[in-house]
């Protein structure tokens, strides 16, 4: 059928030109009150639809022929169209012929290679705990992890710092038991607590590695129950070390604390805490305490911090054996100059280590250890995370000392 303006054929004009015969209202097709088979002046035609075979003059016989074209051409359609559904209910009764219809590859142990971070949620999801913390005005949560086969297990301070007054602490192992567990002795300078669950054998500790050899850009993956979702495995890398962080009421602890920190992008979130953070071999290198945000949420943006084990250990084995833990002092108080980089020296403690290694006020300390010091936080932290009576090296401004640390007093 030709579209468009009317043209004159063989089969001649439809509607014929002229105005309408009686009976029939002019107008244009498709306006309301005009007849759609009578176009008004002006309006485009539709020439004739005629088929090739059929003699222009014979018009009844073109009908018949039409319908007799048209009662045959529905009688195949129809007889099609049965055969057509037919197999479709067959196809729908026995499977589609698309993949749908396909079947399932077998689950076969081994088909596809073990990735190295299925290797280690495997060997370290046994020695993961997640714990409930309920006191008379609030719940919580954390994590932890296994030191011994009976029930000792390592956390964070500020997991279960609310409980040590009057609480309950419960802890779910990763076979589904719970047990009530008591604390055993809690550092919050360090924020490092050890508790015991009761009435339990048989558990899977952990096997702790060595945080000083620790690498920037080293692969770890951090387990814990985030938001209470148990057994929780996220992967990232080492994005720092010897990172100083101060922590506090943010973590929900009540005494702030200076973390001398592993810094991780693996996704920690509100409920990681005390849970380890292990390298690619499966061993502890951290205990995830603390997160950075960018709002009130307080989800992960990927820095998140983790304190050494290798501190945390020995924090931890004090606690064991006599519920506190000791820890390192300077003995100075130092202050901050945007425009000049270390720690500067304000006071000095009479008879502390500071004095008796000869630093004096208003010196600057540049590196403790192997450590670069930019602010006073960053001694803070570095101080911290030693024990007392080590010997450290301190660059100052003109000169190096040496300084053997001296324990705090309870």
């Amino acid at each position: 059928m030709y579209l468009g303006a009317g043209r004159h054929g063989a089969a001649g004009w439809y509607p014929p030109p002229g105005p309408p015969p009686s009976g029939f209202p002019s107008g244009v097709p498709g306006q309301l009150g005009g007849d759609p088979r009578w176009p008004g002046p002006g309006a485009h035609l539709l020439p004739a639809v005629r088929y090739p075979d059929a003699p222009a003059g014979n018009a009844r016989g073109s009908r018949r022929g039409l319908l007799a074209l048209g009662l045959v051409g529905m009688l195949i359609a129809g007889l099609i169209g049965g055969v057509v559904g037919t197999m479709l209910a067959q196809n729908g009764r026995n499977g589609s012929v698309g993949v749908l219809g396909q079947p399932l590859p077998g689950v076969e142990e081994g088909a596809a290679p073990t990735t190295p971070v299925e290797a280690v949620a495997a060997r370290v999801l046994p020695s993961v705990v997640q714990l409930r913390v309920d006191t008379p005005g609030a719940t919580g949560e954390g994590s932890a992890m296994v030191l011994s086969a009976d029930g000792l297990l390592l956390t964070n301070n500020h997991v279960v710092e609310a409980a040590a007054q009057s609480g309950t602490v419960t802890a779910v192992f990763d076979d589904g038991r719970t047990a009530a567990a008591l604390i055993v002795g809690r550092d919050p300078s360090s924020d490092v607590a050890v508790i015991r669950a009761q009435n339990v054998t048989g558990l899977v500790p952990v096997e702790l590695g060595n945080s000083d050899s620790v690498r920037v850009g080293q692969q770890v993956v951090a387990f814990g129950a985030p938001l209470g979702l148990g057994g929780t495995v996220t992967t990232g890398i080492i994005s720092a070390v010897d990172r100083a962080v101060n922590v506090g009421p943010e973590t929900g602890a009540n005494t702030p604390t200076v973390l001398n920190a592993l810094q991780t992008d693996a996704a920690i979130n509100p409920g990681n805490s005390g849970g380890p953070l292990v390298d690619m071999q499966g061993r502890v290198v951290g205990i995830n305490s603390a997160i950075a945000t960018t709002g009130a949420q307080g989800g992960s943006i990927g820095v998140g911090f983790s304190i050494p084990v290798n501190q945390a250990r020995r924090v931890a084995e004090e606690l064991e054996r006599t519920g506190r833990a000791s820890r390192a002092v300077l003995g100075v108080t130092v202050e901050d100059n945007p425009q000049q980089a270390g720690a500067i020296i304000r006071e000095v403690v009479p008879g502390g280590a500071a004095e008796q290694a000869g630093i004096r006020p208003d010196d600057v300390v540049l590196r403790f250890g192997d450590q670069r010091i930019s602010t006073g936080t960053d001694l803070q932290a570095a101080v911290g995370s030693r024990a007392p009576g080590e010997v450290v090296d301190v660059q100052l401004g003109d000169r190096t000392v040496q300084v053997t640390l001296i324990a705090a007093p309870n």
